[in-house]
């Protein structure tokens, strides 16, 4: 406040000369942005802060390491600044002295020589031994950070514009996949010029989940142009390119969320497509995946989907397998009481609901009812009892048909 008064009474002494009026008009003017803005930026400042496992504010040293890699790379950070910082002083320090030492008012003269042997050898020695100091510890944490050998999980990580893929490939969580993208809130505040919360533009709605302390190899790849998976708590930026497979690895030693972005310029949306890993222990991965993987059945099984013949010929050959083929024989020949299904009036009969209904309720005491299997299990496998032995009915039934016959 005392500073503003002052500037004001500055500009009103000022006003009182003439031929200063537009200038001073124009100086207060600017004066006032500046203040103005320092104040929001000030403002601004105060209202974030800094985000666990991601952004810090005010940070003036690489992220918290989560990983031995990250350790690592800070270490050599540190390692590489203090020969630098070594190096600056003893060369500065030498050049100041000789300046100061050596200066013409205290009469020196310069000395006149020709080549010298020891000087030429420090010259190159020295140089030669710094580099290979820091050479060394360089190539034991690049190397490191390369050897994704002995994974215990593999995730293929795949660029869109803007957003990943991620798919498990191998290990524990094998087979589930799916999209991450920016939560729509976090856009909306955006496309309002409203930014809230410490992890604005960093929060997705489906984050890569893996356990800890388990050796994790990330697979990129891009559909488009090129991006880059960056999470700098794990020391890992592997760039994603189109047509190209890459890998990189990393093993969390702690839970938690950890951020990154993509790291590349990919388009008009980069700065929408961010990154979350969410570090979980053994025990709530292994629930994660269990209840991943069926939320991706029952998915699967959305009686709303439609499906074509050959993916209901495929999927009802192995519920024949896990429930039918005990009684009707894997050739649908049946056995004894139990009626054959290859050739079955009812499996050729051109009312498809008519098997469907014998599943769903059983028949005359031998045949029992299947209402626990899903509606896409019956559809399935109805399917496929109709189209497989000599059955070549060319009927598809499909899960809303069952929803309707079971009603």
């Amino acid at each position: 406040m005392t500073t503003m008064k002052m500037m004001n009474a500055g500009v009103h002494q000022a006003e009182k000369r003439p031929g200063n009026l537009s200038t001073f008009r124009l100086q207060r003017l600017a004066q006032l942005t500046l203040a103005g803005g320092a104040a929001l930026g000030a403002e601004a400042a105060r209202a974030v802060n800094s985000l666990p496992g991601g952004p810090i504010v005010n940070a003036i040293n690489l992220p918290p390491p989560v990983t031995r890699i990250a350790a690592d790379q800070m270490w050599l950070h540190n390692f590489m600044l203090i020969i630098c910082l070594v190096i600056f002083i003893a060369v500065f320090g030498v050049m100041f002295y000789s300046i100061f030492k050596h200066r013409k008012s205290k009469g020196a003269v310069s000395a006149h020589f020709h080549e010298s042997v020891k000087v030429e050898i420090a010259w190159t020695v020295v140089p030669f031994i710094i580099v290979i100091l820091m050479a060394l510890p360089a190539t034991k944490v690049v190397v490191a950070m390369k050897d994704t050998t002995n994974a215990d999980l593999t995730i293929k990580a795949t660029g869109y514009q803007w957003k990943w893929g991620y798919d498990y490939i191998k290990g524990e969580g094998e087979g589930i996949g799916f999209v991450s993208t920016l939560d729509p809130a976090q856009r909306e505040m955006s496309n309002a010029g409203k930014p809230a919360g410490d992890d604005y533009l960093l929060k997705v709605d489906n984050p890569l989940v893996v356990p800890v302390n388990k050796k994790v190899r990330i697979i990129t790849t891009a559909s488009d142009v090129i991006h880059a998976w960056m999470v700098p708590a794990f020391g890992v930026k592997q760039d994603a390119i189109p047509g190209f497979v890459r890998d990189t690895w990393f093993k969390a030693e702690k839970t938690g969320d950890f951020y990154g972005q993509c790291a590349e310029l990919c388009g008009k949306e980069h700065a929408y497509m961010p990154i979350h890993v969410k570090v979980l222990s053994a025990a709530d991965y292994a629930a994660w995946v269990d209840g991943k993987k069926k939320e991706l059945a029952a998915k699967a099984d959305d009686p709303s989907k439609v499906w074509d013949q050959a993916a209901l010929v495929a999927r009802g050959e192995k519920v024949y397998a896990a429930n039918c083929a005990v009684c009707h024989r894997p050739d649908g020949k049946g056995a004894g009481p139990v009626k054959p299904l290859d050739g079955s009036p009812v499996v050729l009969n051109d009312d498809k609901l008519k098997q469907v209904a014998v599943v769903l309720n059983g028949q005359n005491g031998v045949m029992p009812s299947w209402k626990q299997l899903s509606d896409t299990e019956i559809a399935a496998v109805v399917t496929f009892t109709k189209n497989n032995w000599s059955n070549k009915t060319g009927q598809v039934v499909q899960p809303a048909e069952v929803v309707a016959a079971r009603k």
